[in-house]
């Protein structure tokens, strides 16, 4: 059986991955209690169905630190047990509620302050970021600050549909003039590389573009870098997973997240393809 588990931050976007999970054919769940997960998935299981998402989030607080413990049981006993875990930034999800215009939550669960009063949205978010954090460790952490539905949508898709490994290796290109992304666990800095952008002809293709390929490929400097970091991961990748990681994200930027940094995640996947669960993501081009 497949299970996965979608939770993160309110406003993050855990509502459109279950669609798409539930567009799919996955039979879903919203708001279910941790400590019901296992049977649940027994009864479904026995009724036929192979394929569950559940959503899981702080409105289930009591049985949240439950949550890990379940996960190691449904895999020992030979489940895929995916955990999604979707996170923003407090200024993102500030604008999203506010023009959504619903309330948080964790509003009104949350004790009043000194002077009585509710707590404000923000420190609703940040409440709510401290409830969560323990569960930051287990799951494929994907950050939509700046992400369109759309992308999400597409990234939810392949994280659900890839083949079941040990480790999924998630490679994500990405512009530093939006700044890193928070879901990284490892970030390279290539905007040291000769780039593509101050040729008239190249500036408005990308790195998964031909011409560009043949551009960087070209240069010592690049195969230089992207054989380092290449080496740098076959050696500590073993690490992680000794250390019963399933989830690593390695982020290439550099300045537009156009050329290099597109182009230095595709040669990476290609690399590390079979020797883990790979996958190839760019967060500035998936905008266009």
């Amino acid at each position: 059986m497949r299970v996965v588990l979608v939770t993160g931050m309110s406003g993050s976007g855990k509502s459109v991955a279950i669609r798409l999970l539930e567009d799919v054919g996955y039979y879903c769940i919203d708001n279910l209690p941790s400590r019901f997960l296992r049977q649940v998935c027994t009864y479904l299981s026995d009724a036929g169905h192979n394929e569950i998402a559940v959503s899981v989030d702080a409105r289930t607080e009591l049985s949240l630190a439950q949550l890990p413990g379940v996960v190691d049981e449904l895999r020992a006993a030979g489940d895929d047990v995916r955990v999604l875990f979707l996170t923003a930034s407090t200024e993102a999800l500030v604008q999203r509620y506010s023009e959504s215009r619903r309330r948080h939550p964790l509003s009104e669960r949350l004790a009043l302050g000194a002077d009585g009063l509710e707590p404000t949205l923000t420190e609703s978010i940040e409440a709510e970021r401290d409830l969560l954090a323990p569960l930051n460790s287990i799951g494929h952490l994907i950050d939509t600050s700046s992400l369109q539905p759309t992308t999400l949508r597409n990234w939810v898709r392949q994280f659900a549909d890839s083949p079941r490994a040990a480790l999924t290796l998630t490679f994500e290109s990405f512009a530093y003039k939006n700044g890193v992304p928070v879901d990284a666990d490892l970030v390279f800095d290539v905007r040291n590389l000769p780039n593509p952008f101050y040729d008239p002809r190249l500036k408005p293709l990308t790195g998964l573009d031909e011409p560009v390929i043949a551009f960087l490929s070209a240069s010592k400097r690049v195969n230089e870098m992207t054989e380092d970091i290449g080496r740098f991961l076959d050696r500590w990748l073993p690490g992680y997973v000794e250390d019963t990681r399933h989830y690593v994200t390695v982020a290439i930027g550099c300045t537009g997240g156009q050329h290099r940094s597109v182009y230095v995640v595709e040669q990476l996947a290609r690399r590390f393809d079979g020797k883990a669960r790979v996958l190839a993501r760019h967060r500035a081009i998936a905008r266009h």
